[in-house]
C-alpha cells in the first residue's frame, strides 16, 4: 500500500471513530439519563469516560496529523476555503468536546456518589447534563459538517 492510500485510510478511520464514538456516547448518555437512575448512569458513564479517553483522544491527535500530511503529499493549499473552514470547525468541535469530557467525569462521579450514599441524582447533575448535551450538538454538527468539506471539497475563499 503506498503512503497516500495509507494516510487516506488513517484519515478516513480517525473521522469513523469521531462520527461513531461521538454519536454512540451521546445515545448511550441519553439513554441512561432517561434512566434517572444512579447505578444505571455511574456504568455507562464509566465506560463513557473511557471510551472518550481511549478512541476519541486518539482519533483527535490522529485526525490533524493525517490531514496535515495528506494535504502536504498531495500539493493541497493549506489557504484552501474548505481546508481552513475544516480547521475552524475541528477548533470549535475541540472547544465544545473538552469540557464535555469534563462534564461525562463529573456525571460520573455524582452518579457513583448517589449510589454510594443510596440517594437520587443531585440538581447540580441535571444542569451539568443540559450543558454536556448543549454542546454535543454543535459539535456533532461540526464533525458532520467536516465530513462534508473532506468530500465535496468545494471552492470556497475565505481569504482574499
Amino acid at each position: 500500500m503506498d503512503l497516500d492510500l495509507f494516510l487516506r485510510l488513517l484519515h478516513v478511520i480517525g473521522a469513523c471513530v469521531l462520527l461513531g464514538t461521538g454519536a454512540g456516547i451521546a445515545f448511550f448518555m441519553l439513554m441512561a439519563h432517561r434512566s434517572k437512575d444512579p447505578h444505571v448512569i455511574a456504568h455507562t458513564a464509566n465506560v463513557v469516560v473511557l471510551a472518550d479517553l481511549l478512541f476519541t483522544a486518539s482519533a483527535v491527535v490522529v485526525q490533524p496529523i493525517t490531514g496535515a500530511l495528506l494535504a502536504w503529499r498531495l500539493g493541497w493549499d493549506m489557504t484552501e476555503g474548505w481546508l481552513l473552514l475544516s480547521l475552524g470547525l475541528y477548533g470549535l468541535t475541540g472547544a465544545l468536546w473538552l469540557p464535555v469530557v469534563w462534564i461525562q467525569v463529573r456525571l460520573r462521579d455524582l452518579a457513583q456518589q448517589a449510589v454510594k450514599a443510596g440517594e437520587l441524582l443531585p440538581k447540580v447533575y441535571f444542569r451539568l447534563f443540559a450543558i454536556w448535551f448543549a454542546c454535543g450538538i454543535p459539535a456533532f454538527i461540526a464533525v458532520l459538517c467536516i465530513l462534508w468539506l473532506m468530500l465535496a471539497r468545494p471552492d470556497l475563499v475565505l481569504l482574499g
